[in-house]
């Protein structure tokens, strides 16, 4: 059991304003989620975690603030304030607008955040993605940082969970078919990480980013993301993405790779929930 937070009273220290109400917006493997109204009048929204790994939500903040100073790219929540237990953003009234214009232009602002791009394949600083944690160090290109990153941390934490060295190969073999099955060379892409549907929040005609696990990467990557948990007209999204920047040919044969990782994710966090079969069915597929 994750323990609870003094909202309040952490909340008033971080931002020096008094939290009048507050509203619990559920509690997540992370921690707890909060709506808060403040002394000067604002609504907040709160996550926090007691006892959060150190810089767990630094690593958030950061990812945040790297999104934003994209120039096109899609809206990021601004953040108000962060420590070890608590990231603290303005509440945004979402109204759920997956119009065909909101679609249309998150997927424009979505290529122009890829275009923006990284220094590396990686990040300066280790990150998480979920409840669990990333190794961001750089690697010189894509299929070297997907497989040392990506594959290979959570095989071997499945591992010592009880995945089988038969099963552990099979994605060891597709880690050394990488080079051949990436598709062209790209330069890193500015990534959200873990764009998963949730954490695109719909208002006022545009797709707000939140929650992510920035870091440089292959721009596929965040779109397979997409695909797998379902957005909303993901086609009309994707026309839109090609608009501005067209996908490398052979990219949707490439999404099952990309998907590897957020299921070898879900497959620890949540065992039993067949992401683990889904993930080696995926990679046997390319073997």
């Amino acid at each position: 059991m994750i323990p609870f937070v003094d909202i309040h009273g952490q909340v008033t220290s971080l931002l020096q304003v008094a939290v009048v109400s507050s509203e619990p917006y559920g509690r997540a493997i992370t921690g707890e989620r909060w709506r808060l109204h403040l002394a000067d009048g604002r609504d907040v929204f709160a996550k926090a975690r007691a006892g959060a790994p150190d810089g767990f939500f630094a690593a958030e903040a950061a990812g945040l603030r790297w999104l934003a100073a994209a120039t096109g790219g899609p809206p990021v929540p601004e953040v108000l304030g962060q420590d070890r237990e608590l990231l603290v953003l303005p509440w945004l009234p979402t109204d759920a607008d997956t119009s065909p214009a909101a679609v249309e232009r998150f997927g424009r602002e979505l290529a122009a955040l890829h275009a923006a791009g990284a220094s590396a394949f990686g990040a300066e600083e280790p990150g998480w993605i979920g409840a669990a944690p990333l190794d961001n160090r750089p690697c010189d290109t894509w299929p070297d940082f997907y497989g040392a990153r990506r594959i290979d941390p959570y095989v071997r934490l499945l591992q010592d969970r009880g995945l089988s060295a038969a099963e552990a190969d099979v994605f060891y073999r597709l880690v050394t078919r990488l080079p051949e099955l990436a598709g062209p060379a790209e330069p890193p892409a500015r990534l959200h990480g873990d764009l998963w549907n949730g954490n695109v929040l719909w208002a006022g005609g545009c797709g707000w980013l939140v929650d992510p696990a920035a870091h440089g990467g292959h721009r596929e990557t965040d779109l397979a993301m997409l695909d797998l948990f379902g957005a909303p007209e993901l086609g009309r999204l994707l026309a839109a993405y090609e608009e501005v920047t067209p996908l490398a040919a052979g990219w949707r044969q490439r999404r099952g790779l990309h998907q590897l990782h957020p299921l070898l994710v879900h497959a620890l966090l949540f065992p039993g929930g067949g992401y683990l079969s889904a993930a080696l069915d995926s990679a046997r597929s390319y073997l």
